[in-house]
């Protein structure tokens, strides 16, 4: 759930950022605030509405289902950060790439992918930690114990036993639920950084 939550929300933020930050068409402010109008809805608000559609959909108690609602939530700031991290980017490059016989995508992939890389390492790293700790979604989207992501195990855990909390087998599942969190963030941190320093020197 969390791999598919990543490959999400990088397809979309770097189309939708690449967009908005290269191309001039009609409401295209509108639409990027509209995007990120989604930070101002309380989370929990969405997630029954969400259960209903997703029900209707025929993805209701499904991890694909729960990933394109962590997707959703996480396309604000996804959005946001790869804006900027293109805007960050003289246009002189992409002209130079075109008048070498590049299309729009062909430049997009060979030359402008490469210089995002530390906002496309930071928008990836915030949607893995979101959705490896995420408890709320699934709690409400997923009813199939076989299908329960980490966080909801670790708490069903903790009462199985006739109300009797296992501190120990609670503690294992907390280590275990943090390893992959903090060894990212430890190998990533360099691109980390640069990502959000990215805009800052921008003009």
């Amino acid at each position: 759930m969390s791999l598919l939550t990543v490959l999400l929300t990088l397809t979309i933020s770097l189309l939708g950022g690449y967009a908005f930050a290269r191309f001039s068409f009609p409401g295209k402010n509108v639409l990027f605030l509209a995007t990120l109008a989604i930070l101002m809805v309380p989370y929990a608000t969405l997630l029954i509405p969400l259960y209903v559609l997703l029900n209707l959909v025929g993805l209701s108690n499904s991890l694909v289902g729960v990933a394109l609602v962590l997707t959703m939530f996480q396309l604000p700031f996804s959005m946001f950060m790869m804006r900027i991290s293109f805007e960050s980017i003289p246009r002189e490059l992409d002209e130079a790439a075109m008048v070498d016989g590049c299309s729009t995508f062909s430049a997009l992939w060979r030359v402008l992918i490469p210089a995002v890389k530390p906002g496309l390492i930071t928008v990836g790293l915030f949607a893995f930690l979101a959705a490896w700790n995420d408890f709320m979604a699934p709690l409400i989207l997923i009813n199939d114990s076989n299908r329960m992501t980490l966080p909801l195990a670790i708490s069903n855990l903790r009462g199985q036993a006739q109300g009797v909390v296992d501190y120990g087998a609670t503690e294992a599942g907390v280590v275990v639920l943090a390893l992959p969190c903090i060894l990212l963030f430890l190998i990533l941190q360099r691109h980390y950084v640069r990502g959000f320093m990215s805009g800052a020197f921008k003009g």
